[in-house]
């Protein structure tokens, strides 16, 4: 089996990336496929994602930012964030669009770990590794004490699914195998719970889920 990390930066993903359009799929070994939406990700910030922002803490890490909407409306912002991804086509595209961003794993060794003050996985991103107590663990390293993850969670809320998947396009040209998780909100907040997090805030915005997590006490202020 392929890494993640190969899947994500191998094609068909980087040229929809690329050229800002889908479609796009993750697809199941069982064939089911779940919509990928490039073309939000690929345009400005919007009404959900700035609510998102505004909550945010102290220096903010993007994990999986993709090609970079969230980094780039902090930077716009005045805000210091950085994004992380490991596809070379999401941080290219980051970078144009004005936001920092390095090619990297989140399990890699990343700058100012145990020093952030809030940490994003949006748009899915907590399905990262396949294994989400493992991905809240390793947030819970990147944070610092009482630092802020604020997670979009799966709309459908009974959603707690473990798979390999594949990105896929609309010619059926798969790219490698990889694991990959999907959540909904009770599920995130069990898992949060089993690893020591506290939950701030859950919301909604359109069809869209989000949770605020906390880590810890804090020991100085974020802002």
């Amino acid at each position: 089996m392929s890494s993640p990390e190969h899947s994500w930066s191998a094609d068909p993903y980087s040229d929809a990336l690329r050229t800002g359009r889908g479609p796009l799929f993750l697809r199941r070994t069982d064939g089911w496929l779940l919509p990928l939406d490039v073309e939000r990700w690929c345009a400005a910030a919007d009404a959900a994602d700035l609510d998102v922002l505004a909550r945010c803490e102290g220096t903010v890490l993007d994990v999986g930012c993709g090609p970079g909407r969230l980094v780039a409306a902090l930077c716009a912002r005045g805000r210091r964030g950085l994004g992380i991804d490991v596809s070379g086509a999401a941080v290219e595209r980051t970078v144009r669009c004005g936001g920092q961003a390095l090619r990297r794993s989140v399990f890699d060794p990343l700058p100012g770990t145990g020093r952030w003050g809030t940490a994003l996985l949006m748009d899915g991103n907590i399905g990262i590794g396949g294994d989400p107590p493992a991905l809240l663990a390793r947030m819970a390293q990147l944070l610092l004490p009482g630092g802020l993850l604020l997670v979009e969670t799966a709309s459908h809320p009974d959603v707690d699914e473990r798979a390999l998947v594949q990105v896929t396009d609309a010619h059926g040209s798969p790219g490698p195998a990889f694991p990959w998780a999907r959540l909904g909100t009770p599920a995130l907040l069990r898992h949060a719970d089993h690893g020591g997090w506290r939950t701030d805030a859950r919301w909604s915005t359109g069809e869209r889920c989000f949770v605020a997590l906390r880590t810890g006490r804090p020991d100085r202020p974020v802002r």
